[in-house]
């Protein structure tokens, strides 16, 4: 819960995937919990591993090298330097760098892990992420270079560093040296202990992050690709009893059942009941429910398997400081977000499929019941000349193609690393990574066919074939929207800032869909 200064509280409840997207958005600063327990696993994590090193215990990654290298001694006066040499030998990202609302969300996601009081750090690391977030200095981070296994090694360095006062960051507006930002709030570099540039690095909080932000941009997009089944309907005079909710009630998929109920309500089916020509529609409009139902159905499932993960201890070894354990094994490994991404980008995709199919039967007089060829709402002496949306089609078919070459799934592609002690890896954020690309993709697509479904619609009105009063509340409130930014397209004229505009309309979830 929220308090009300809007403060989210790490180390005291289980978050959610909305708690983590109000930090990266803004809404909430964070602080730690002031709960007994909380403080008291800290507290002991610390007491306990500075017992062992005074004792001259092996503790992976702090008395001896890491992976490959852990059967190697580290002396004791070495022991204070090894999180810095693990921090910068990391340092080798490559490809463009995440946006700073994923660094705020792989921030936040390390943090929630940090905090289940399992990693063996310290208050002041603690404090720093913390200060981190509430004054928006966010690590410039590669998105390139992680296997996902030993967990997010190479992007989390920077996260490392930055908290020390190296490499890049972006603020205010800008990116700049992390010393500079640092000192510019009246903070100071962090001196890693012992254990901490492993606790901070091995772990699985870019993919994470990135699973975070996924997840929403695709709940969003099933609910869009809903409505706008129901323009594209409503455009090519459609048959709503596809939508019949007796039809629905005899395959009882929840998710199918609540996307058909959408349409069915969008399409005011119970007051107008619309009958097509043809008894029944094509696939890309009857199936859409099937469709999109399918990703509706999975979201639950993958809810669980990202917050499970954003709640857990992830990084190793496993520091029990009150019962003074030190326990080795493989938290860091990805292979939970790993299948959630396989499996949420095929979804995805399959929506821009789906909307690649809808706007080839609005666009083709072969199939549009009626409406101009490619859309174009020229008068009829202007329309030898005037293409409507037909280049806006060539492009939804190309984004729809590379879309949906990129969903191979990624977890299956282990490669054996870091001599054979990294020989079976999750390639989580590299699946991560595809999916939020796939998102981008079907964003624009959906972008295209908002608008190509919304001239349909505005066509139908104009021609008198469909009453503007018989739309609900809902359907006319976004077709005025739409309107107020997109005039209809009459004259042919370059769209790309328009479709730019939409996609962040999309992006910024501009409308309150199915609430």
């Amino acid at each position: 819960m929220n308090s009300p200064l809007n403060t989210m509280v790490f180390g005291q409840q289980y978050l959610t995937i909305e708690d983590i997207l109000s930090v990266v958005f803004k809404k909430n600063r964070v602080s730690l919990s002031t709960d007994a327990g909380f403080q008291k696993r800290i507290d002991t994590g610390i007491t306990f591993l500075d017992k062992l090193l005074a004792e001259d215990g092996v503790i992976y990654g702090v008395t001896t090298g890491y992976g490959d290298s852990c059967t190697v001694g580290i002396p004791p006066h070495l022991a204070n330097e090894l999180p810095i040499h693990l921090m910068r030998f990391h340092g080798c990202g490559l490809g463009q760098y995440f946006s700073e609302d994923v660094g705020r969300a792989i921030l936040a996601t390390r943090l929630c892990s940090l905090t289940q009081g399992y990693s063996g750090v310290s208050w002041e690391l603690l404090n720093q992420i913390v200060d981190f977030i509430n004054k928006d200095i966010v690590p410039v981070i590669p998105e390139e270079g992680s296997v996902g296994a030993s967990g997010d090694l190479t992007p989390l360095s920077y996260l490392a560093a930055t908290l020390c006062g190296e490499r890049q960051v972006y603020y205010k507006g800008e990116t700049v040296d992390a010393i500079t930002a640092i000192q510019a709030e009246n903070l100071q570099p962090l001196t890693l202990r012992p254990k901490e540039g492993l606790a901070i690095m091995n772990g699985t909080a870019v993919m994470t992050g990135l699973a975070i932000t996924a997840f929403k941009r695709a709940e969003y997009l099933s609910k869009l690709c809903s409505r706008i089944t129901s323009f594209s309907s409503l455009a090519l005079k459609g048959n709503s009893h596809h939508f019949d909710e007796i039809l629905f009630s005899v395959k009882p998929h929840p998710g199918q059942q609540k996307v058909a109920s959408w349409i069915r309500n969008d399409l005011n089916h119970y007051e107008h009941p619309r009958n097509s020509q043809r008894l029944q529609d094509r696939y890309s409009i009857r199936c859409a429910p099937h469709i999109i139902g399918a990703l509706q159905d999975t979201l639950p499932w993958l809810r669980g398997l990202i917050e499970n993960e954003l709640n857990s201890a992830n990084d190793n070894p496993i520091i029990d400081g009150i019962g003074e354990h030190v326990l080795h094994g493989g938290h860091f490994y990805g292979g939970h977000i790993a299948l959630a991404m396989d499996t949420l980008k095929n979804c995805v995709a399959n929506l821009a499929d789906l909307m690649d199919r809808q706007m080839a039967l609005l666009m083709d007089v072969k199939f549009n019941n009626g409406l101009p060829p490619n859309l174009s709402a020229a008068s009829k002496e202007r329309s030898y000349i005037n293409h409507g949306f037909k280049a806006v089609q060539i492009g939804v078919s190309a984004w729809t193609a590379e879309a949906l070459k990129l969903t191979m799934p990624a977890s299956v592609f282990s490669r054996s690393t870091e001599c054979h002690n990294q020989d079976k890896v999750s390639m989580g954020t590299i699946a991560a990574r595809d999916c939020i690309r796939i998102l981008e993709l079907t964003e624009q697509v959906a972008a295209a066919l908002t608008l190509a479904s919304w001239q349909g619609v505005k066509l139908r009105i104009q021609q008198n074939e469909l009453a503007e009063g018989t739309l609900t509340q809902e359907l006319q409130s976004m077709l005025n929207d739409v309107q107020s930014f997109f005039p209809i397209l009459a004259e042919d004229r370059p769209l790309e800032h328009e479709l730019r505009n939409m996609v962040n309309n999309i992006q910024q979830q501009r409308w309150p869909l199915y609430e």
